[in-house]
Protein backbone atom coordinates (compact mmCIF):
# COMPACT_ATOMS: atom_id res chain seq x y z
CA UNK A 1 0.00 0.00 0.00
CA UNK A 2 2.83 2.31 -0.35
CA UNK A 3 3.47 2.61 3.45
CA UNK A 4 6.95 4.34 4.72
CA UNK A 5 8.84 2.38 6.89
CA UNK A 6 7.36 4.17 10.30
CA UNK A 7 3.75 3.32 9.27
CA UNK A 8 4.89 -0.31 8.18
CA UNK A 9 6.99 -1.01 11.60
CA UNK A 10 3.42 0.90 13.66
CA UNK A 11 1.58 -2.15 11.51
CA UNK A 12 4.54 -4.22 12.32
CA UNK A 13 3.88 -3.66 16.41
CA UNK A 14 0.20 -3.23 16.73
CA UNK A 15 -0.28 -6.87 15.47
CA UNK A 16 2.53 -8.23 17.73
CA UNK A 17 0.97 -6.62 20.93
CA UNK A 18 -2.64 -8.10 19.43
CA UNK A 19 -0.78 -11.65 18.21
CA UNK A 20 0.95 -11.69 22.08
CA UNK A 21 -2.16 -10.29 24.28
CA UNK A 22 -5.04 -11.56 22.69
CA UNK A 23 -4.26 -13.82 19.86
CA UNK A 24 -5.52 -17.48 21.59
CA UNK A 25 -8.97 -17.63 21.74
CA UNK A 26 -8.10 -18.46 25.50
CA UNK A 27 -7.25 -14.79 25.59
CA UNK A 28 -9.60 -13.15 23.86
CA UNK A 29 -12.42 -14.98 26.23
CA UNK A 30 -10.90 -13.98 28.84
CA UNK A 31 -10.73 -10.84 28.36
CA UNK A 32 -14.41 -10.50 26.37
CA UNK A 33 -16.21 -12.53 28.81
CA UNK A 34 -16.61 -15.59 26.41
CA UNK A 35 -17.17 -12.93 23.40
CA UNK A 36 -20.16 -11.54 24.99
CA UNK A 37 -18.39 -8.14 25.75
CA UNK A 38 -16.44 -6.29 23.01
CA UNK A 39 -14.78 -3.62 24.88
CA UNK A 40 -11.62 -4.65 27.34
CA UNK A 41 -10.49 -1.24 29.44
CA UNK A 42 -7.16 -2.66 30.50
CA UNK A 43 -6.46 -3.83 27.10
CA UNK A 44 -7.37 -0.14 25.42
CA UNK A 45 -5.62 1.71 28.46
CA UNK A 46 -2.46 -0.48 27.33
CA UNK A 47 -3.02 1.36 23.84
CA UNK A 48 -3.46 4.41 25.30
CA UNK A 49 -0.34 4.31 26.99
CA UNK A 50 1.56 3.52 23.82
CA UNK A 51 0.33 6.58 22.20
CA UNK A 52 -2.00 4.71 19.44
CA UNK A 53 -5.39 6.43 21.02
CA UNK A 54 -4.39 10.30 19.87
CA UNK A 55 -2.81 8.87 16.34
CA UNK A 56 -5.04 12.20 15.12
CA UNK A 57 -5.50 14.33 17.54
CA UNK A 58 -3.70 18.05 17.82
CA UNK A 59 -0.47 17.80 19.90
CA UNK A 60 -1.82 20.59 21.81
CA UNK A 61 -4.40 18.31 23.17
CA UNK A 62 -1.78 15.79 23.70
CA UNK A 63 -1.99 13.40 20.23
CA UNK A 64 0.91 12.71 17.44
CA UNK A 65 -1.19 14.60 14.80
CA UNK A 66 -1.04 11.68 12.29
CA UNK A 67 -2.59 11.01 9.35
CA UNK A 68 -5.77 9.24 8.23
CA UNK A 69 -3.13 6.75 6.50
CA UNK A 70 -1.72 6.19 9.96
CA UNK A 71 -5.11 5.59 11.77
CA UNK A 72 -6.45 2.89 9.46
CA UNK A 73 -3.51 1.24 9.77
CA UNK A 74 -4.17 1.12 13.67
CA UNK A 75 -7.74 0.31 13.08
CA UNK A 76 -7.46 -2.72 10.35
CA UNK A 77 -4.44 -4.20 12.22
CA UNK A 78 -6.36 -4.17 15.66
CA UNK A 79 -9.59 -5.83 14.37
CA UNK A 80 -7.53 -8.35 12.13
CA UNK A 81 -5.76 -9.50 15.58
CA UNK A 82 -9.11 -9.46 17.72
CA UNK A 83 -8.25 -7.29 19.66
CA UNK A 84 -11.32 -6.41 22.25
CA UNK A 85 -11.69 -2.85 21.48
CA UNK A 86 -14.97 -2.34 20.50
CA UNK A 87 -15.66 0.76 21.67
CA UNK A 88 -12.47 2.23 19.50
CA UNK A 89 -14.84 3.33 16.80
CA UNK A 90 -17.39 5.01 18.43
CA UNK A 91 -14.83 7.18 20.67
CA UNK A 92 -13.00 7.97 17.90
CA UNK A 93 -16.61 9.58 15.49
CA UNK A 94 -17.14 11.38 18.57
CA UNK A 95 -13.94 12.85 18.89
CA UNK A 96 -13.73 13.93 15.02
CA UNK A 97 -17.08 15.96 16.26
CA UNK A 98 -15.74 17.73 18.95
CA UNK A 99 -12.33 18.61 16.81
CA UNK A 100 -14.00 19.96 14.32
CA UNK A 101 -17.06 21.84 16.23
CA UNK A 102 -15.71 21.97 19.77
CA UNK A 103 -14.54 24.87 22.01
CA UNK A 104 -11.17 25.27 23.42
CA UNK A 105 -12.20 23.60 26.56
CA UNK A 106 -14.28 21.01 25.22
CA UNK A 107 -11.54 19.94 22.82
CA UNK A 108 -9.37 19.98 25.76
CA UNK A 109 -11.89 17.25 28.21
CA UNK A 110 -12.41 15.08 25.21
CA UNK A 111 -9.67 14.71 23.00
CA UNK A 112 -7.54 14.85 26.07
CA UNK A 113 -9.53 11.82 27.50
CA UNK A 114 -8.96 9.95 23.84
CA UNK A 115 -5.59 10.17 24.13
CA UNK A 116 -5.97 8.88 27.65
CA UNK A 117 -7.69 5.88 26.95
CA UNK A 118 -11.64 7.03 27.60
CA UNK A 119 -14.15 6.20 25.30
CA UNK A 120 -17.31 8.37 24.48
CA UNK A 121 -20.50 7.38 22.22
CA UNK A 122 -22.54 9.63 19.51
CA UNK A 123 -26.37 9.31 19.81
CA UNK A 124 -28.59 10.18 16.77
CA UNK A 125 -30.72 7.53 16.49
CA UNK A 126 -34.17 7.24 17.76
CA UNK A 127 -37.31 5.12 17.20
CA UNK A 128 -38.69 6.41 14.49
CA UNK A 129 -35.40 8.77 13.71
CA UNK A 130 -32.83 5.80 12.12
CA UNK A 131 -32.11 6.25 8.36
CA UNK A 132 -33.51 9.17 8.09
CA UNK A 133 -31.80 11.53 10.98
CA UNK A 134 -33.90 14.59 10.25
CA UNK A 135 -36.44 13.09 11.91
CA UNK A 136 -34.78 13.21 14.66
CA UNK A 137 -37.72 14.08 18.14
CA UNK A 138 -35.66 14.13 21.43
CA UNK A 139 -36.58 17.51 22.51
CA UNK A 140 -34.11 20.43 24.27
CA UNK A 141 -35.45 23.24 25.78
CA UNK A 142 -33.57 26.49 26.35
CA UNK A 143 -34.20 27.46 30.29
CA UNK A 144 -32.48 30.43 32.18
CA UNK A 145 -29.37 29.15 32.83
CA UNK A 146 -29.24 26.39 29.77
CA UNK A 147 -30.62 23.63 28.60
CA UNK A 148 -33.53 21.08 29.71
CA UNK A 149 -33.38 17.45 27.38
CA UNK A 150 -36.64 14.97 26.96
CA UNK A 151 -36.44 12.11 24.91
CA UNK A 152 -35.65 8.78 24.06
CA UNK A 153 -32.15 7.49 21.91
CA UNK A 154 -31.50 4.16 20.79
CA UNK A 155 -28.92 1.92 19.00
CA UNK A 156 -26.58 4.21 20.79
CA UNK A 157 -23.11 2.35 20.97
CA UNK A 158 -20.72 2.48 23.92
CA UNK A 159 -23.05 4.48 25.85
CA UNK A 160 -22.94 1.85 28.65
CA UNK A 161 -19.29 2.73 29.01
CA UNK A 162 -18.82 6.31 27.63
CA UNK A 163 -17.82 9.06 29.86
CA UNK A 164 -19.55 10.93 27.99
CA UNK A 165 -22.34 10.74 24.98
CA UNK A 166 -22.28 13.70 21.89
CA UNK A 167 -26.20 14.35 21.92
CA UNK A 168 -28.41 15.35 18.79
CA UNK A 169 -31.34 16.64 19.60
CA UNK A 170 -34.17 18.94 18.47
CA UNK A 171 -33.94 22.74 19.12
CA UNK A 172 -36.52 23.92 16.80
CA UNK A 173 -38.74 22.83 14.15
CA UNK A 174 -39.17 24.69 10.81
CA UNK A 175 -40.53 23.22 6.94
CA UNK A 176 -36.84 22.21 6.68
CA UNK A 177 -36.67 19.08 9.25
CA UNK A 178 -32.92 19.26 8.92
CA UNK A 179 -32.41 22.51 10.34
CA UNK A 180 -33.32 22.48 14.02
CA UNK A 181 -30.92 20.05 15.34
CA UNK A 182 -28.07 21.06 17.90
CA UNK A 183 -25.24 18.51 19.18
CA UNK A 184 -24.41 18.44 23.10
CA UNK A 185 -22.28 17.20 25.06
CA UNK A 186 -23.95 14.98 28.25
CA UNK A 187 -22.04 13.77 30.63
CA UNK A 188 -23.06 9.90 31.06
CA UNK A 189 -23.59 10.24 34.64
CA UNK A 190 -25.51 13.40 33.97
CA UNK A 191 -28.91 13.14 36.34
CA UNK A 192 -31.72 12.15 34.34
CA UNK A 193 -29.75 10.32 31.74
CA UNK A 194 -31.02 5.92 32.07
CA UNK A 195 -28.93 4.22 29.94
CA UNK A 196 -30.35 0.57 29.42
CA UNK A 197 -28.43 -2.46 27.05
CA UNK A 198 -29.82 -3.44 24.08
CA UNK A 199 -29.86 -7.54 23.98
CA UNK A 200 -28.17 -8.70 20.24
CA UNK A 201 -27.01 -11.42 19.03
CA UNK A 202 -23.70 -10.02 18.80
CA UNK A 203 -23.32 -9.26 22.45
CA UNK A 204 -23.98 -6.13 24.76
CA UNK A 205 -22.79 -3.29 22.59
CA UNK A 206 -25.82 -0.85 22.08
CA UNK A 207 -28.01 1.21 23.93
CA UNK A 208 -31.00 2.70 25.06
CA UNK A 209 -31.09 6.32 26.39
CA UNK A 210 -33.96 8.03 28.19
CA UNK A 211 -33.96 11.40 29.09
CA UNK A 212 -36.13 12.73 31.54
CA UNK A 213 -35.60 16.33 32.63
CA UNK A 214 -32.07 16.75 31.86
CA UNK A 215 -30.18 19.63 33.02
CA UNK A 216 -27.29 20.83 30.82
CA UNK A 217 -25.49 24.22 30.87
CA UNK A 218 -25.48 26.75 28.16
CA UNK A 219 -22.04 25.51 27.62
CA UNK A 220 -22.84 22.20 26.56
CA UNK A 221 -23.44 23.25 22.88
CA UNK A 222 -20.95 21.65 20.33
CA UNK A 223 -20.71 24.41 17.55
CA UNK A 224 -23.60 26.09 16.46
CA UNK A 225 -27.19 25.92 18.07
CA UNK A 226 -29.97 24.54 15.32
CA UNK A 227 -26.89 23.78 12.93
CA UNK A 228 -26.27 20.19 13.56
CA UNK A 229 -27.13 18.26 10.29
CA UNK A 230 -24.37 20.29 8.69
CA UNK A 231 -21.57 19.63 11.18
CA UNK A 232 -23.17 15.78 10.91
CA UNK A 233 -22.05 15.81 6.79
CA UNK A 234 -18.80 16.92 7.56
CA UNK A 235 -17.97 14.31 9.86
CA UNK A 236 -19.46 11.33 7.37
CA UNK A 237 -16.05 11.18 5.20
CA UNK A 238 -14.79 10.29 8.72
CA UNK A 239 -17.22 7.85 10.67
CA UNK A 240 -17.17 6.17 6.79
CA UNK A 241 -13.52 5.97 6.44
CA UNK A 242 -13.21 4.38 9.96
CA UNK A 243 -15.76 1.87 10.26
CA UNK A 244 -14.39 1.18 6.44
CA UNK A 245 -10.95 0.55 8.06
CA UNK A 246 -12.53 -1.97 10.64
CA UNK A 247 -14.29 -4.10 8.38
CA UNK A 248 -11.27 -4.76 6.15
CA UNK A 249 -9.25 -6.36 8.90
CA UNK A 250 -12.32 -8.26 10.12
CA UNK A 251 -12.41 -9.48 6.26
CA UNK A 252 -8.68 -10.17 6.96
CA UNK A 253 -8.99 -11.75 9.85
CA UNK A 254 -12.11 -14.43 8.43
CA UNK A 255 -10.58 -14.95 5.33
CA UNK A 256 -6.89 -16.49 7.46
CA UNK A 257 -9.18 -18.45 9.63
CA UNK A 258 -11.05 -20.45 6.75
CA UNK A 259 -7.67 -20.36 4.50
CA UNK A 260 -6.22 -21.88 7.60
CA UNK A 261 -8.73 -24.35 8.13
CA UNK A 262 -9.76 -25.34 4.37
CA UNK A 263 -5.41 -25.59 4.28
CA UNK A 264 -5.64 -28.49 7.30
CA UNK A 265 -8.76 -30.11 7.12
CA UNK A 266 -8.89 -33.35 4.77
CA UNK A 267 -11.75 -35.08 2.76
CA UNK A 268 -11.28 -37.91 0.25
CA UNK A 269 -7.83 -38.42 1.14
CA UNK A 270 -6.78 -34.48 0.55
CA UNK A 271 -7.16 -30.77 2.28
CA UNK A 272 -10.34 -29.76 1.23
CA UNK A 273 -8.94 -26.41 0.16
CA UNK A 274 -7.26 -27.95 -3.03
CA UNK A 275 -10.72 -28.76 -4.38
CA UNK A 276 -11.52 -26.73 -7.52
CA UNK A 277 -14.79 -24.98 -5.95
CA UNK A 278 -12.93 -24.22 -2.67
CA UNK A 279 -9.77 -22.68 -4.34
CA UNK A 280 -11.90 -20.30 -6.46
CA UNK A 281 -13.76 -19.01 -3.72
CA UNK A 282 -10.27 -17.76 -1.86
CA UNK A 283 -9.19 -17.07 -5.37
CA UNK A 284 -12.32 -14.29 -5.26
CA UNK A 285 -12.15 -13.47 -1.77
CA UNK A 286 -8.70 -12.30 -2.37
CA UNK A 287 -9.52 -10.34 -5.11
CA UNK A 288 -12.48 -9.07 -3.45
CA UNK A 289 -10.51 -7.89 0.40
CA UNK A 290 -7.57 -6.19 -1.88
CA UNK A 291 -10.22 -4.16 -4.06
CA UNK A 292 -11.38 -3.10 -0.49
CA UNK A 293 -7.71 -2.33 1.02
CA UNK A 294 -7.36 0.05 -2.14
CA UNK A 295 -10.83 1.87 -1.72
CA UNK A 296 -10.12 2.47 2.30
CA UNK A 297 -6.40 3.49 1.93
CA UNK A 298 -7.15 5.67 -1.10
CA UNK A 299 -9.92 8.00 1.09
CA UNK A 300 -7.73 8.25 3.53
CA UNK A 301 -5.17 9.57 1.19
CA UNK A 302 -7.51 11.85 -0.10
CA UNK A 303 -8.75 12.70 3.51
CA UNK A 304 -5.14 13.64 4.44
CA UNK A 305 -4.27 15.67 1.11
CA UNK A 306 -8.19 17.75 1.67
CA UNK A 307 -8.77 17.81 5.27
CA UNK A 308 -11.48 19.99 4.57
CA UNK A 309 -12.61 18.65 1.70
CA UNK A 310 -15.95 15.91 1.33
CA UNK A 311 -15.94 13.26 -0.22
CA UNK A 312 -19.62 11.63 -0.33
CA UNK A 313 -19.21 9.42 -2.99
CA UNK A 314 -16.13 8.14 -2.18
CA UNK A 315 -16.95 7.56 1.70
CA UNK A 316 -20.44 5.80 1.23
CA UNK A 317 -18.21 3.61 -1.75
CA UNK A 318 -15.31 2.45 1.21
CA UNK A 319 -18.49 1.55 3.98
CA UNK A 320 -20.63 -0.13 1.49
CA UNK A 321 -17.37 -2.10 -0.22
CA UNK A 322 -15.98 -2.88 3.16
CA UNK A 323 -19.23 -4.41 4.82
CA UNK A 324 -20.40 -6.41 2.37
CA UNK A 325 -16.96 -7.73 1.19
CA UNK A 326 -16.19 -8.70 5.42
CA UNK A 327 -19.73 -9.97 5.43
CA UNK A 328 -19.33 -12.08 1.98
CA UNK A 329 -15.84 -13.55 3.78
CA UNK A 330 -17.17 -14.25 6.68
CA UNK A 331 -20.24 -15.98 5.36
CA UNK A 332 -18.45 -18.22 2.76
CA UNK A 333 -15.44 -18.82 5.52
CA UNK A 334 -18.63 -20.11 7.29
CA UNK A 335 -19.72 -22.25 4.27
CA UNK A 336 -16.23 -24.11 3.49
CA UNK A 337 -15.65 -24.81 7.04
CA UNK A 338 -19.13 -26.45 7.51
CA UNK A 339 -20.23 -27.54 10.73
CA UNK A 340 -16.89 -26.04 12.19
CA UNK A 341 -17.56 -22.73 11.11
CA UNK A 342 -21.01 -22.98 12.78
CA UNK A 343 -19.48 -24.02 15.91
CA UNK A 344 -18.82 -21.75 18.67
CA UNK A 345 -15.34 -23.93 19.48
CA UNK A 346 -14.35 -21.29 16.35
CA UNK A 347 -14.28 -17.54 15.71
CA UNK A 348 -15.77 -17.54 12.17
CA UNK A 349 -19.06 -17.94 13.65
CA UNK A 350 -17.76 -14.32 15.86
CA UNK A 351 -17.31 -13.05 12.02
CA UNK A 352 -20.66 -13.41 11.00
CA UNK A 353 -22.53 -11.69 13.77
CA UNK A 354 -20.03 -8.97 14.24
CA UNK A 355 -20.61 -8.16 9.90
CA UNK A 356 -23.74 -8.86 9.58
CA UNK A 357 -24.87 -6.01 11.66
CA UNK A 358 -21.69 -3.81 9.95
CA UNK A 359 -23.97 -3.42 6.74
CA UNK A 360 -26.84 -1.81 9.31
CA UNK A 361 -24.76 0.59 11.55
CA UNK A 362 -23.31 4.07 10.38
CA UNK A 363 -25.85 4.19 7.73
CA UNK A 364 -27.17 1.23 6.38
CA UNK A 365 -25.49 0.04 2.72
CA UNK A 366 -28.95 0.85 1.01
CA UNK A 367 -28.70 4.60 2.27
CA UNK A 368 -24.98 4.62 1.21
CA UNK A 369 -26.22 3.27 -2.32
CA UNK A 370 -28.43 5.78 -2.42
CA UNK A 371 -25.74 8.34 -1.51
CA UNK A 372 -23.46 7.48 -4.36
CA UNK A 373 -26.29 7.22 -7.01
CA UNK A 374 -27.39 10.94 -5.98
CA UNK A 375 -23.17 11.75 -6.80
CA UNK A 376 -23.92 10.80 -10.50
CA UNK A 377 -27.30 13.27 -10.35
CA UNK A 378 -29.58 10.44 -10.16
Amino acid sequence: MGFTDEQAAFQRAVADMCRRECGTREQRDALTEHGTVHHNTRFYSRMAELGWLGLTVPEEFGGSDGSMVDLCILLEATARGMAPVGGIGPTLITGAAYQKFGTDAQKKEVLGGVVDGRSYSISMSEPEAGSDVGNVSCKAERTADGWTINGQKTWCSNAHIADAILLVARTSRGEDKHRGLTMFHVPADTPGLTIKGIPTMGGNDVNDLYFTDVRLPEDAVIGEVDAAWGQLMTGLNIERLILGAMMLGTAQRAFADALEFISERKQFGRPVGTFQSLRHRVADLATEIECTRLLVYRLARMVDDNPGALFPREASMVKLKATETAKKVALEGMQMMGGYGYATEFDMERHVRATLVSSIYGGTNEIQRDVVGKTYGL
